[in-house]
Order: structure tokens, then sequence, then C-alpha cells
């Protein structure tokens, strides 16, 4: 993009952003706890009267009296400029000025002092720091609740209509970047990955309370994650008695054929079946809560179903599909207790276990260019299972000050990975066999310990953080006929990283100035010792200590409009699957293998954001830049003895990444809300030369790769009569880049019911995905030596029922 069409485009951001600061609003209440303590020259005063009442009207919003050593707590205030009257009999009356800002849950006035003769106290400015969206612009929280169009799905297919989410090859993308670092109840776990993201595809939504969507992280969360964070929140209820809820789930994915096999093909799956039981608990009694929940997701799936036509440089052309039936059971199991023992201590220990098998039946059958002559047909069951048991132990002090706590926590996850692969290669004048078995016992233990404390005008935090994470792998290989599997680079390997982190944060506000700054300081030692046999990688690891900072300033133009500006830097770790040095089928002729020469990714991120409360709704639009050193990508090369391409992940040196988005949130009646979202960005990859060693030493040299993308969604809620509600999803993906080439745009349609039923405490719905059959994923790649385009007719319309009952 020239310089000029990006100052235009910035103007025209800005503009929009200067037309709503005209629109009339409401700014929407947050409610914040005040404390504390009253003294006088001898020492602090019980039993004082504090009322809290409005500048404009003397309305009384509250009122308290002082504890026995003079602490006083007001709750429930809302935002907004005050007086606090404190009084006592034989003191002056003190009247302060107050306000209340919209950052904090909890804000501490101080010390008020007084007198035996009258006086009057100076002003007191004090301020509000949330993590709400509404208010700092750094985080959007969703409820899965009110997702119709995905219930009964699971969470990857629950976020799909959410602002600013893609989804690409099952992977989350945010502002169209994939390097997401996903956390569950505020958590790492290897559900989700610790320096990656998956599995999220099976875990069920019907076990998550909310996401939260963190696209500016504070100096408080891990460094790694330059895109941003995903937050999944469990259920969890902690209501006297005995509460719970039932749910049951069911459906149907791939309608019907969209794309009809190649020959001497066995049947696409259709018909899939889906189910999802899932039942919570929560019983409480004084000062013990115990929960526990269990979900449970099958699913057939036609997880694949891609036609690729691949031209190399010599002339030959090869047309091939790609059919991947897979059935998949995942089971979740979480349970605990928390113990408050006293008003002020309370310890937390909680259990988490889940266990996922996949079984993939594939084939790929391969043809010249006219489909005259068959070239060879493969076929593959891949037989994998992983099990996870993570283990925690929390501990919280709540001091004498609301909001002063100390948290400390523990945890421990295991996570095996157990994956056998078969394959037969079916030639004219030759059947050959592959197998080979992957083991891979994770090992994580994490201590945290989190300090908070509220200031007069702001908040302080500060924390430790350590991780060690081993991770020992053994691959076998057991090569058939004429493999083109490379035996030699099996074996064993072990990996082990260590980060000691610490971090401070300190926030502050008054009636105009929001300001935050903190910086995480983090070092890395990591280690990755390799079979001493492999024909090509050797041991290697590196260190780091690195500062990353972080920086947001907000302007509150009045109560409605507010403006914020984030910077912050962040780092992009390889995950061990990244560095794996063992060779694996990702199709019958595409080989994927690790690099231990992986080096982490930098970034640096700027972002201007702006929100408007508007009549019914808000609006919200942002602009930002993110400058990476050491870019990680994956490179697709072929060797001259054979058709099979390599995908080796390298550093392709510096990238950037600049955009916008804009949501747009309105009820336009009492039973229609809508909420627009608009995102627009351009990804641009500087030339650059990689040395690929794998399988042999070659030389990859990169063009300039630039791409401007983006996608637009429409969700509209719909209120009609009897308890009756629904939502229509409509996602437009813009075309976008991919490692040497890009995939194509799409488009699809989903619709939901729901019916609140039994007074209340049941719940039936219905939901529909792409309803018109129109999302299919369509790529075009230049690799060295070969290109190739591709469409990928998968399952993408499913049909489900489900109904819940809370008790």
């Amino acid at each position: 993009m020239k310089k000029k069409n990006v100052y235009q485009y910035i103007k025209q951001v800005l503009l929009i952003c200067l037309l709503f600061l005209s629109l009339p609003g409401f700014a929407q209440g947050k409610k914040v706890t005040l404390s504390g303590t009253v003294a006088d020259s001898q020492g602090p005063i019980p039993y004082v009267n504090v009322i809290i009442t409005t500048q404009k009207d003397n309305k009384v919003i509250g009122g308290t009296l002082s504890s026995e050593t003079g602490v006083y707590t007001l709750k429930d205030i809302p935002s907004g400029k005050y007086n606090l009257e404190i009084s006592s009999i034989g003191y002056a009356k003190s009247v302060t000025e107050v306000y209340v800002g919209t950052l904090s849950d909890y804000q501490d006035l101080g010390e008020t002092m007084l007198q035996q003769e009258s006086s009057t106290l100076n002003e007191v400015i004090i301020d509000k720091k949330q993590d709400a969206v509404s208010e700092k612009m750094d985080k959007k929280v969703f409820s899965v609740g009110d997702n119709v169009t995905q219930a009964g799905g699971s969470v990857l297919q629950a976020m799909q209509n959410l602002p600013g989410v893609t989804v690409n090859n099952g992977k989350l993308e945010l502002r169209g970047n994939d390097k997401v670092m996903v956390l569950i109840d505020g958590k790492h776990t290897a559900l989700t990955g610790f320096n990656s993201q998956y599995g999220l595809d099976n875990i069920p939504a019907s076990a998550i309370d909310k996401i939260e969507i963190i696209e500016n992280p504070s100096a408080k969360y891990d460094a790694n994650g330059n895109a941003g964070i995903i937050n999944i929140v469990y259920k969890k209820n902690k209501s006297e008695g005995l509460l719970g809820k039932a749910g049951l789930a069911g459906g149907y994915g791939a309608l019907w054929e969209r794309k009809s096999n190649l020959p001497d093909m066995t049947p696409q799956y259709s018909l899939t079946p889906k189910i999802n039981p899932s039942l919570a608990l929560n019983y409480r009694k004084e000062k013990i809560n115990f929960y526990v929940q269990g979900d449970y997701l099958y699913t057939e799936t036609l997880n694949k179903n891609e036609f690729v036509t691949r031209t190399y440089d010599d002339g030959t052309i090869v047309n091939q599909q790609t059919k991947r039936n897979r059935d998949t059971r995942f089971t979740t199991l979480k349970s605990g207790i928390d113990w408050e023992y006293n008003p002020n201590n309370t310890l937390s220990m909680s259990v988490m276990y889940g266990r996922e098998k996949i079984l993939d039946h594939g084939e790929e059958p391969f043809f010249n260019g006219d489909y005259s002559e068959r070239l060879r047909f493969w076929k593959f069951l891949e037989d994998e299972v992983k099990t996870t048991v993570m283990g925690s132990v929390s501990y919280q002090h709540k001091f004498s000050q609301p909001g002063h706590i100390l948290n400390a926590g523990l945890n421990y996850t295991f996570h095996r990975e157990d994956e056998k692969y078969f394959f037969d290669n079916i030639m004219p004048d030759f059947t050959g066999t592959d197998a080979f078995k992957l083991l891979s016992d994770e090992n994580v233990v994490d201590l945290n310990i989190d300090y908070t404390r509220p200031l007069k005008q702001g908040r302080l935090e500060t924390g430790f953080k350590f991780r060690n994470r081993v991770i020992p792998t053994d691959m076998q290989f057991y090569p058939g006929t004429n493999s083109v599997i490379d035996a030699d680079a099996g074996g064993k390997a072990d990996y082990e990283e260590t980060i000691p982190a610490v971090y401070g944060n300190y926030v502050y506000e008054t009636e105009k100035i929001e300001a935050e700054a903190g910086v995480r300081l983090e070092y890395l030692d990591l280690e990755y010792e390799v079979n001493p046999n492999h024909p090509v990688y050797k041991t290697d690891g590196y260190h780091y200590f690195q500062p990353f900072p972080s920086l947001r300033f907000g302007y509150k133009i009045n109560n409605n409009h507010k403006l914020s500006l984030f910077y912050n830097r962040r780092v992009d770790r390889p995950n061990e699957v990244d560095i794996r040095i063992f060779p694996k089928y990702d199709d019958a002729e595409i080989i994927k293998v690790g690099n231990p020469g992986l080096r982490p990714q930098y970034t640096n991120s700027v972002e201007l954001g702006y929100k408007a409360h508007i009549s019914g709704g808000y609006f919200f639009a942002s602009l930002y830049s993110k400058f990476i050193d050491g870019t990680i990508t994956r490179i697709a090369t072929t060797v001259p003895e054979n058709t099979i391409i390599y995908n080796v992940f390298e550093n392709a040196g510096k990238s950037r990444m600049m955009g916008s988005e804009i949501i747009l949130s309105k009820e336009i009646t009492s039973w229609y809300t809508f909420n627009l979202n608009a995102t627009l960005y351009q990804n641009t990859i500087d030339p650059f030369t990689a040395n690929i060693l794998y399988p042999s030493p070659t030389t990859y040299a990169s063009e300039k790769q630039q791409v401007t993308s983006g996608n637009v969604k429409w969700n509209s809620m719909l209120k009609f009569k009897n308890n009756l509600s629904g939502q229509v999803s409509m996602v437009y993906l813009a075309p976008d880049i991919v490692p040497q080439g890009r995939t194509l745009s799409r488009f699809s349609i989903d619709a939901g019911l729901k019916k609140a039923i039994q007074k209340g405490r049941g719940e039936l719905y219905v939901n529909a995905t792409d309803l018109f059959g129109t999302l299919v994923i369509r790529k075009t790649v230049q690799g060295n030596g070969f290109s190739y385009s591709s469409n990928d007719y998968y399952e993408t319309q499913v049909i489900r029922v489900g109904y819940n009952y809370k008790f």
C-alpha cells in the first residue's frame, strides 16, 4: 500500500470516529467498591457515619459506619462525581469531592482526618480500573449462552462469528493472525496448548460460561502470543445450596454431497451424527463450595474433502483428492472445592481430566493431468489418543482494605500424545505399507504469585511466575516398500524449557486521564536434545533475557466518548511441535518436519482505539500496527529425486501488519438488535532468504509478499413473543495470505432459535450452519519448483437440536 493511500485510509477511519462524537449516548454504569479509613490525631475512630451523595442533586447513594479499626466500605457505587460526607459527635463534619472512575473494581480513598474544630478537606479525585471491554478497550467479553447459532457445538465453532475472529485449518486467528495464546480460567493447559493452540474443536461449548478476547494484554499476562489472548472461562456457580444444569444436544452434518469422489474411492461421510450430553453441579454450604461438571462430545465429520491440482516447473500435472472421514470422542471432567476458612483467606483445589480419541479414515488418489491414468492410490488410518490431567492449588488472602489481595497458585499438567499412523501406498507395480508410532509425555509445573493493591488514584499490580516444561518424545518408523519416509530420522528427543518471570503494572486515573504502564522481565532457557544419529539435525537450544513493556493512555472526551492508545512488546516462542525433528505425513506427498534451529519472533504493537456509547448500544473503532522481527513461517520445497513436498518452519526475517476494526452494536427496537463488525488489515512479509537443512541443504529465496484482507460479520438478534428468540449470523471472509500463497474469499450464513420453557428453567434450541453451502476453502500456493490450487469441500452444514434444564 502506498503512503498516500495509507494516510487517506487513516483519515477516513478518524473521520468516522469524529462523526460518532455527535451521536447521543448514555454511559454504561460500572459499580465500584470504595474504601477508606477515618482517624484523628489519636488514631482510628470507630462507628463514624459515612455517606456518599451525588454532587448534582445531593441524592444519597450509599452509607455505612466505620469499623472498630476505623475502616469503612461503600459497595456498588456507580461511576460519577460525588460528595463523601463523614461525621461523628464531637468532630467537625468532613465533606470531600470524590470522582469514581471506570478502571477498577476497588478504589482506596485513603485516610480522612477528622478535626475537633471546623475545617474543610481538600478535594480527593480517585479512579477505577476494570478489565471490561466497554471501558478499557483492551478486552471483549462474550457469553457463550448468547450465541444461539453455534449452541451444541465446540468452542472453536462458538468463536467463528465473534468480532475479529476467523478460523483457518482448525486454528483461531485474531485480525488475520494465528499467534494466539489460549487460556482456560486464566491458566495455560495442555488441552489448548502452551506456546500454540490446538484442541479447541473438541471442547464442548456447553461447558463454557464466557469467552474473553484480550488484544492488548498488560504486563501481568504471559508475553507469548502477539495476536492476543483468548481466555475460556468455565461455568461455576457460588450461590448457596445445590444448583445444577443438565443438557443434551444432537444433530447431523454433511447433509448432502457437495462434490463427488474421484474413481475407486469409498463413500464420503454423510449425515454425520453429533451428540453432546453435559451435567454441571454446584453445592455451597457456609464456608465450602464444591462443584463438578462433565461433558462428552461425539462427532463424525467429513473433516477434509480437498481437490488439488499441482503443477511442477517441468510441466508435470498431478490431480488429487484428499478425503478424511473422522470420528471423535472427547470427554471432559472438572471438579473442585473452595474453602473460605475465614472472610480473608480462601483455599481452592481443582482437577481437570480430558481424553480425546480421534480416528481418521482417509484416501488420496493421484491422477495425471487429464485424469486418464491413476498414478497411485494412498490409504491411511490415523489412531490418536490425547490424555490430559491438570491439578491446581490456589490460595487467596484479602487484606482489610477491599481489593488489596495476594494470590498464589501451583498448577501441574500431564499431557500424553499416543499416535499411530498406517499407510497403504498402492502403485501400478507394487503396494507398500508404512507405519509409525509417536509417544509424547508432557509435564508442566507452573507457580504463580500475584499481588494487587488499590491506591488513591489507581492500582498497583506485581507478581512472579515460574514454569518448567519437559517433553520426552519417542518416534518409531516402520517403512514399507519404496517408502519415502526417512526411517533414520526416528528415535528419541527431549524438550525442556524453564521460564522465570516477574512483572509490575501501575494504573492511574483522573476524571479525564487514564494511564497504565508495566513491564514484564522474562528469562527463558530452552534445551532440545535429539538422537545423536539423526541424519540432519543435532542437539540445539537457545536462551534470552528480555523486557516486555506495555503502555496504555486513555483520554475521556466526555462520559460517552473515550480514546485509548496502546503499546506492547510480545514474543512468539516456537512450540515443541514446531522444532520436532521427526518427519510426518501431512498427506501422501506432503511431509512436514520441525526445525530445532527455529528462534522466537518479537513483535512491537501500537493501537489507537475509540469508543462511543450511543443510544441503545455502542460504537468502537481502532487502528493498529504490528512490526515483527524473526517472522516464523512454514516453507514448502521439493528435491529433484521425487515429487514430495517438504514443509519446514523457518524464520523469515521482518514482517508487519496494519489494519483497523470497527464494531457497531445497537438495539433498533425492543425485538431487534444487531452487531456489525468489520476488520480490514494488510499483512506484509519482506523479501528473505532461508537455508533449509531438511531433507538436504536447500536455499530458498522469497520475494516480498503482501495482501490486503479482512472480514465482515453481521449478527442479528431477534426477540419474539412467548420467550422465543433467534439469531442470524452472516460472515464474509476476504482473500488472505498463507505461507507462499493465499486463500480466496468465503461467505456463510448461520441461523438459530431458542425458547425458554418451564418457567425459565428449561431451554430448547435449534440451529443450522452454512445454510446455503457456500463455505469452501480455496487456496493457491507458489512453492519452490511447483504451484498448486485447491478447493476443500469439507463439512460445513450442520443442524443441531438441544435442551438444557437448570435446577
